[in-house]
């Protein structure tokens, strides 16, 4: 999302400073869009502001105390002090406290995108926690066994971050608060493991944590993997939606995968494959050469030129015998992109020459256009290209339902000058 275009006749005073500012800004904002370093712990850019840390707080000329900047509109004429010694002595003692409850500090920055922010800050202002030293409210779910997210609530400062972002974003509402007061925690449904509840597993509240309370399961088992983490920009492999993603890595080693805050389709989100399903990449059970079945009828290994060989060699004998009305595709990726979708076409054609138009599994057009992928420029002659019923069934009758799983058939045509279409 776009921030808003200032308006120039509306200015507040940050630091000395006029700083022109749009209807609904808050003070953060204006201050973030400024360059101001103004430190917060409870705040995502993506949730509704909640101002639970207070660390944000920033001097107003007539205001009684300090204010939370992330909860403050801007208003045309506020005076606002973001650095002052009172404003900084405030934070340090907000954090003293809050560093108090966590029995350790550190966070492994394997754990998730935010799980750094704590850290950092403490490091900024020179805490270590020892100063208001006592319980701890938090208290860790060891006994959940989901291969996924860690839940070590110890280091929980109640921010509320993945509670927001699991209603707010997901619209999942799996994680909740129970209790009051000092006996607040960080639950879900009923108090059970995260497998029993409405969690999907996207991870966002892994990546919005700022402790690492919640932890990435599957990147922190690299954790003594050597190395320095690299960062590169990639795309999720699965789908065709293109959500962006930072691959991380320790030199041909890849640790774990982010989400890309800034990405054009995801902006920050992704699902439970792009989050979590990327051990097939180094997996020891991946094909790392072609196989090919030889005539002891055991597959051997073999080179690309002589697996695609024996590929078209066995496409064309089926031509030969049986007719070229008798080769199809079965398209077991649920979510092709359409250029995957184009590709298998060409391939069928290629193989076969058919011309006859796909077949048609019974939908409506409306169905057809809410499930099924058709490939850029094939127009009416692919019909049927991948449906996957399971996850995007037609959903007016169990008859469309049916034919669409058993007819996942993609045959293509060529169009009056010969070209595939």
């Amino acid at each position: 999302m776009s921030d808003p275009l200032p308006a120039e006749d509306q200015h507040i005073n940050i630091d000395g400073v006029d700083v022109p500012f749009s209807d609904g800004e808050t003070v953060y904002e204006v201050c973030s869009r400024r360059g101001d370093d103004v430190p917060t712990l409870c705040y995502d850019p993506r949730l509704e502001a909640f101002g639970a840390c207070r660390l944000c707080v920033v001097e107003l000329d007539g205001a009684r105390n300090p204010v939370a900047s992330c909860t403050t509109r801007a208003t045309s004429g506020m005076a606002i002090r973001t650095r002052s010694d009172a404003v900084e002595k405030h934070r340090k003692t907000l954090l003293e406290m809050v560093v108090s409850e966590n029995p350790r500090l550190e966070a492994d920055e394997l754990s998730g995108h935010a799980s750094q922010e704590l850290v950092t800050l403490a490091r900024r202002y020179g805490v270590e926690g020892g100063r208001f030293e006592g319980a701890h409210s938090g208290k860790s779910r060891g006994d959940d066994d989901n291969p996924f997210i860690l839940r070590d609530y110890d280091q929980c400062i109640s921010c509320y971050r993945c509670v927001r972002v699991c209603a707010e974003q997901e619209g999942d509402h799996a994680i909740s608060v129970m209790n009051r007061g000092f006996d607040t925690r960080i639950t879900t449904e009923f108090n059970g493991l995260l497998s029993d509840s409405e969690c999907t597993f996207c991870g966002q509240c892994v990546q919005t944590c700022p402790t690492g309370a919640l932890g990435d399961k599957k990147s922190l088992l690299h954790t003594d993997t050597p190395g320095e983490t690299v960062k590169t920009r990639s795309v999720c492999p699965y789908c065709g939606v293109g959500c962006s993603v930072d691959i991380l890595s320790r030199g041909d080693t890849l640790v774990g995968v982010r989400p890309a805050m800034d990405g054009p389709a995801n902006e920050g989100a992704l699902c439970i494959k792009g989050q979590f399903a990327a051990g097939f990449v180094q997996h020891r059970d991946r094909l790392k050469t072609p196989l090919v079945r030889r005539d002891d009828g055991e597959l051997h290994p073999a080179t690309w030129d002589e697996a695609l060989d024996r590929a078209a060699d066995g496409l064309r004998q089926v031509v030969e015998r049986r007719g070229r009305d008798r080769v199809g595709v079965v398209e077991e990726d649920v979510e092709l992109a359409a250029e995957g979708a184009v590709l298998v076409v060409e391939l069928v054609f290629l193989a076969s020459g058919s011309a006859d138009e796909g077949e048609d599994c019974g939908c409506t057009s409306r169905e057809r256009g809410a499930n099924h992928r058709e490939a850029p420029g094939a127009g009416s002659h692919l019909r049927c290209v991948g449906v996957g019923p399971l996850l995007s069934p037609c959903v007016d009758n169990n008859r469309s339902v049916s034919r669409c799983r058993s007819r996942r058939l993609v045959l293509p045509s060529r169009g009056r000058d010969g070209i595939l279409t």
